[in-house]
């Protein structure tokens, strides 16, 4: 009988992500399709991956206020306590206070497609959130603020050479409200930003897919649960 090997296993799940991003770009000629298998790559890995609280789609964001954030590659938002969802076709909307990160998918990395990013990813980190006091059997907590979006860039290669040298951290560095706090590059490496810090850490010698995969878990559990949402706040948008 073979025994288990826990190291095979991990490094596995980073060879399959990195083959079948390289098999959607050299075989699909299409970009518009080649993009769209890429994310559903990526989509698969976390709804396959992360616990059951959490849920990725490629979706609109929107707040109370009526809102609305450019559509996102990835968005992983609250399953369990998240009031409503809006599904039509192959359209999504979630409301802005269900959501702890946002990622834009694309097959390589440079300048542009990073500025990108960090537009995209500042459209939902602008988003009004309402967030209630929390009702328990001695009285109620008070209201959580709502906690920092995780935001990254998701691909295969980085037009960079070498990938994570000066461009990229020049690049990396201006992004405002939309900054990236994690990201990966299958074929070369992940990185974070440290927030003690404040400064991007790169890694390019584990698995790539896979060590990316653990860090944002790692960031999800320390975002905690979801503010409760203000449901009558979205409520007002009924009248006619």
């Amino acid at each position: 009988m073979t025994a288990w090997n826990l190291k095979k296993i991990l490094g596995d799940l980073h060879e399959e992500i990195q083959s079948n991003l390289s098999r959607a770009r050299s075989s699909i000629g299409h970009p518009g399709e080649k993009g769209d298998v890429s994310e559903d790559i990526w989509l698969e890995l976390f709804q396959e991956y992360l616990p059951a609280r959490y849920h990725a789609l490629k979706a609109h964001v929107v707040d109370s206020e009526g809102t609305f954030s450019n559509q996102i590659d990835v968005v992983i938002f609250d399953r369990q306590y998240s009031p409503f969802i809006h599904k039509f076709q192959n359209s999504t909307v979630i409301p802005a206070e269900s959501v702890y990160a946002v990622f834009e998918a694309k097959q390589t990395m440079n300048a542009g497609l990073v500025d990108y990013a960090h537009k995209k990813i500042a459209s939902v980190r602008r988003l009004n959130r309402t967030s209630l006091p929390i009702p328990h059997a001695g009285g109620e907590y008070p209201a959580k603020p709502p906690f920092h979006i995780i935001g990254g860039l998701l691909c295969l290669e980085s037009d960079w050479k070498p990938p994570f040298g000066d461009s990229f951290h020049n690049s990396i560095n201006n992004g405002g409200d939309g900054s990236l706090d994690l990201g990966c590059v299958a074929a070369h490496g992940f990185y974070h930003r440290d927030t003690k810090s404040d400064q991007y850490v790169v890694d390019m010698e584990r698995k790539s897919a896979t060590g990316f995969l653990f860090k944002l878990i790692s960031q999800l559990q320390l975002a905690g649960t979801v503010p409760m949402i203000d449901v009558e706040a979205y409520a007002k948008w009924l009248t006619d």
